[in-house]
């Protein structure tokens, strides 16, 4: 099918790290594949991993000037002859994850979505709940799926049904313990009753979440204050541990958060946002054998997870104006992209891209 935009607009990063980068125009085909869909993106949500890209700081190949961005939403303006699985007009995202149908990577080993259009497979988007603003549909993706994902086998009953399910605490671990997937899981734990510890290097940051999600109160934990913070989870769960860590920090505090969970309980890694600290893991191997627990890599999750979370999301009518830090203009993403590598948000930090 023939296109009726032919650019876009897309803001790439420098290979050597300096601030200044233009936006770029680029063309787009002029015929779509079959199977391929033609989105104008709305908004696009930054992650970490975006900034630490653009810093120089991922441990993983990425592509030369490339655009970040992997976190997106927007609409089907044009699709391919055999598209069946979504229409014109349809409100979408992206998935994370492609790494079942191809060996790809947004952001990193090809170009992410922070640009005014995108060509994606239709069998890589999924439909976005209706109820939701462009920025708080934005931060699904990445974010929401991965918080999904590590928290899934604890919320699916509550979420989908009215069984009663019981969870004694879930504890959220991260060198940014208030970043954007530990907001989003803290979201999606609080919407299944189940108790929250929540970790975090800054008493602001805690304050402040503890003042937006309001009555019952989290308990927190800074690891900062608090060196040995595993000791004050396992005080605070009367030495029995969290059943569930989301773990953020990497090595630097990987065996801290298998410390305090509780013998046959799960740590998902869902990050590495510590760096590699090889000295960190020399009790790993007695501590998971000791514990006997699950360790799982979490990477964002497959089409299937991002789906469960549009239908938990529209089931719930959840939103997420709570969790979205601040929203910036296109022409200030390198401003949004410096301001999460400095730390500074507690949630999401969103750019809208209108033309």
């Amino acid at each position: 099918m023939a296109t009726t935009v032919k650019t876009r607009q897309a803001y790439r990063r420098t290979d050597d790290y300096t601030p200044g980068t233009p936006k770029s125009r680029k063309n787009l085909p002029a015929e779509l594949e079959p199977t391929a869909v033609l989105i104008k993106i709305h908004a696009v949500a930054l992650n970490y991993r975006d900034a630490n890209i653009a810093n120089g700081g991922n441990p993983w190949p990425v592509t030369k000037n490339g655009v970040p961005g992997n976190d997106a939403a927007g609409e089907v303006i044009a699709v391919g002859d055999k598209v069946s699985l979504v229409k014109i007009g349809d409100r979408v995202a992206p998935i994370t994850d492609a790494e079942f149908a191809t060996t790809r990577s947004t952001a990193a080993n090809e170009d992410g979505t922070l640009a005014t259009h995108f060509v994606f497979n239709e069998r890589l988007v999924t439909k976005l709940p209706d109820h939701l603003s462009w920025a708080m549909s934005s931060i699904t993706p990445c974010a929401g799926t991965t918080a999904w994902s590590a928290l899934k086998a604890h919320l699916s009953v509550k979420l989908f049904s009215s069984k009663i399910f019981v969870v004694d605490s879930c504890c959220l671990p991260s060198v940014e313990g208030t970043g954007g997937v530990s907001t989003f899981a803290l979201k999606l734990a609080r919407a299944s009753g189940l108790k929250v510890i929540l970790n975090s290097s800054s008493e602001e940051k805690l304050s402040t979440i503890k003042a937006q999600l309001g009555k019952p109160d989290i308990l927190t934990v800074n690891y900062k204050t608090n060196p040995d913070w595993q000791n004050e989870v396992l005080r605070l769960t009367n030495g029995v541990g969290v059943d569930l860590v989301v773990e953020n920090g990497g090595s630097s505090s990987l065996v801290q958060s298998m410390q305090c969970t509780r013998r046959g309980g799960t740590v998902s890694q869902v990050g590495n946002l510590g760096g590699p600290k090889a000295e960190e893991l020399k009790e790993f191997v007695s501590t998971i054998i000791d514990r006997r627990l699950s360790v799982r890599g979490i990477n964002a999750g497959s089409k299937d997870d991002q789906d469960e979370l549009m239908a938990a999301i529209s089931a719930t009518q959840m939103t997420f104006d709570d969790i979205i830090d601040s929203v910036w203009s296109f022409d200030k993403a390198e401003e949004a992209i410096e301001y999460v590598w400095q730390g500074k948000q507690v949630g999401k930090v969103v750019i809208e891209i209108k033309e």
